[in-house]
């Protein structure tokens, strides 16, 4: 008769310590992996007290065993790489002839824009009859443009200029190209305010806003206009005067007072020693060079005793005066052989 068989003893739980415990884990599942290349098989005997625990780990060996080695691919390099879009914008930049590093320190947005947004403002630009080149220009002086919103930062500037200040669209063109500082002003803030001053003042009919004086259009009202007309009252001359100095020569408002009107006006009084009524007939006066043809055709005169009115000084070119004064010395001689 068979014995019938024997009881396993109870299964009492092992207590590892965790050092020892690592060390074992990580010899039985070492010899698991390396048994792995031989037989193709999902089990191995391993030590009773780590049998459960060792399987789930063994499992998970398996699946990163499978994956290791992977089989060769192509590298392909993507399209969308964050490296090739922002060489993208450097090669469109310097196409246009814009120096991209002072672009981006002045604007340090056009690192993060969008190619197209870029592209989107020289359409809009294109749109208004400005050429490439121009662009290129333009967008180098002011590179804050190159992120601006064509539809709510350009296009109103566009707007106002053709339906307020009555620009025609034909002479956009050289509006910008002439004064590009236009198109980084607001139209709230700066340009319809010193519109409407400067139609009070008298920039109106016959004397409207050009492309020629539309750059007047960029002055502060408070810290350039007023400050200029007041030197000129304060010199003696009529408001009204000074108004009517003012549309005939309207670079007056863009001259600085102490680089510009003061030291002209000095020369004419001490030097030339002629009266502040000759800037009334001549305002004119102040758009030539001090240095450059002021005291140089001044002194000639001075020099052989002749006097000229300041438009006969300064509005001929060198050849004209020089011409002018053989002239003056040959009637000079003929008038002493007659005496």
């Amino acid at each position: 008769m068979l014995n019938p068989p024997k009881t396993p003893p109870p299964f009492s739980p092992i207590t590892l310590n965790p050092s020892s415990y690592s060390r074992k884990f990580h010899s039985s599942s070492l010899t698991i992996v390396e048994r792995t290349h031989k037989r193709d098989t999902s089990t191995y005997p391993v030590k009773s007290h780590l049998c459960g625990l060792t399987r789930i780990k063994y499992t998970q060996t398996l699946s990163i065993k499978s994956s290791i080695s992977p089989k060769p691919t192509k590298t392909t390099i993507p399209t969308t790489d964050c490296g090739l879009k922002f060489r993208e914008k450097l090669l469109y930049l310097e196409q246009l002839k814009i120096n991209p590093t002072k672009a981006l320190q002045q604007n340090p947005n056009l690192r993060s824009a969008n190619l197209e947004t870029i592209k989107s403002v020289e359409i809009c630009l294109s749109s208004m009859g400005i050429e490439r080149s121009a662009i290129g220009r333009i967008l180098d002086m002011h590179p804050k443009l190159l992120t601006s919103d064509p539809y709510t930062d350009l296009y109103p500037i566009f707007d106002f200029l053709l339906n307020e200040v009555a620009i025609p669209f034909n002479d956009i063109r050289r509006c910008i190209i002439r004064c590009p500082r236009i198109l980084v002003s607001t139209v709230e803030k700066q340009l319809n305010p010193t519109f409407q001053f400067l139609k009070e003042f008298g920039f109106s009919g016959s004397n409207s806003i050009t492309c020629q004086t539309a750059v007047l259009l960029v002055y502060s009202v408070e810290h350039t206009l007023t400050p200029k007309i007041d030197y000129l009252v304060s010199l003696g001359i009529a408001r009204n005067n000074v108004v009517s100095m003012i549309l005939r020569s309207p670079g007056l408002l863009t001259f600085s007072i102490e680089k510009n009107l003061k030291p002209k006006v000095e020369y004419l009084l001490k030097e030339m020693d002629r009266d502040i009524g000759e800037l009334k007939k001549f305002p004119q006066y102040f758009s030539f060079s001090l240095e450059g043809k002021i005291k140089p055709r001044h002194r000639l005169l001075v020099e052989h005793g002749f006097t000229m009115s300041l438009s006969e000084m300064l509005k001929v070119s060198d050849g004209e005066f020089y011409a002018r004064l053989i002239e003056m010395r040959l009637r000079l001689v003929e008038n002493k052989q007659l005496l």
